[in-house]
């Protein structure tokens, strides 16, 4: 057994700590961002931090209607820029807390005026003390290189800050309910079993849309760092604008569908994939998307935008995991890389 997939397995639990130890801060940082009427927000992050980032910008606009950002670190350290920040908040996010770019970031947003909010899984790590307020993920120590437990800890906290400062019942229902729904109907056996059809994949393509967009991109990640293999991802917006031409016959293409606004426009793509060969693993919760993959992974059942990419996650870190180990290599500590990594 390996530590990334204990970790995996601890993320219900997480879920129910990290919310539990951070509901005050989030009515405070409501109360404040309420107060400044903030008018636009921005997400320093690196990493599969910055993954959660993405799926935080895409939730922020959705329920507060306010333009978010994904910040631009080297604006701040290599070209050492000031930028007007007054009505903005900033929310910095690195699970060590470590990051030297977010830091500096963070820091410079708040000497120009912002609101600024850290979230780490270190609450004595130096972007957990510069962040005015600071957001813990509580999910115990990671010990393996390849995240998965502080991801879903940050992408929870950022949607539960969102629910509570647009007063969504519906939505803070939901994600009080994730711990026990996190594994619902998904059999993490099943999925290992699945993955032994894909052991000597070299390159693949990770499509999703929207909120879900996020989970695309750290899909691809994982595959990126536990096995090696060379994942792409993209928008399915994105995929008709040149990638597309580069799927030939038998192409693994990993395709994230669940029911909910995006569906049919991501049903149209996978059509089109069916057309041209592509070998389609296909993730939803909708019979009409998982007839058609070649493998498929079916997740619980929800039209909520911003609940299903925890679901999927699953998908995409047992995956990982799962194939990095039938190709040999042990996800925990991939050549080359550190838990922490330090940029400029």
């Amino acid at each position: 057994m390996t530590q990334m997939w204990d970790e995996i397995l601890e993320q219900p639990a997480v879920l129910e700590k990290c919310q539990i130890v951070n509901e005050k801060v989030i009515k405070e940082i409501v109360a404040e961002a309420t107060r400044r009427n903030i008018q636009s927000i921005i997400v320093a992050a690196r990493g599969t931090s910055d993954h959660a980032g993405v799926f935080g910008k895409y939730v922020m606009e959705h329920e507060l209607g306010i333009p978010v950002s994904l910040a631009a670190p080297s604006i701040y350290t290599i070209y050492q820029k000031k930028l007007k920040l007054t009505g903005s908040m900033m929310i910095g996010i690195s699970q060590s807390g470590k990051a030297a770019d977010v830091l500096e970031a963070l820091k410079s947003a708040r000497e120009c005026g912002a609101l600024t909010i850290s979230i780490t899984n270190d609450p004595n790590s130096p972007l957990a003390i510069e962040g005015m307020f600071h957001l813990y993920c509580n999910a115990g120590l990671e010990k393996s290189v390849a995240a998965t437990k502080t991801f879903t800890a940050e992408m929870f906290l950022i949607a539960r800050l969102v629910a509570e400062w647009n007063k969504n019942i519906s939505l803070i229902n939901e994600l009080n309910q994730l711990s026990q729904t996190f594994f619902q109907g998904l059999d993490p056996g099943i999925i290992k079993t699945k993955v032994e059809r894909y052991r000597f994949i070299q390159e693949c393509f990770v499509l999703a849309r929207g909120i879900n967009y996020a989970i695309a991109l750290e899909s691809a990640l994982k595959l990126q760092e536990t096995s090696y293999v060379r994942a792409k991802a993209f928008a399915t917006s994105d995929f008709y604008h040149g990638p597309l031409a580069m799927v030939e016959k038998d192409m693994p293409v990993i395709i994230y569908a669940p029911n909910g606004p995006t569906f049919c426009d991501v049903m149209q793509i996978i059509k089109r994939l069916k057309e041209n060969l592509a070998e389609l693993i296909v993730v939803s919760n909708v019979d009409d998307a998982l007839k058609l993959g070649d493998c498929a992974f079916r997740i619980p059942q929800t039209s909520n935008d911003a609940i299903s990419p925890f679901y999927n996650v699953i998908i995409a870190q047992v995956f990982a995991c799962e194939l990095a180990l039938l190709k040999g290599f042990n996800p925990d500590c991939p050549r080359g890389l550190n838990k922490v990594t330090i940029t400029l």
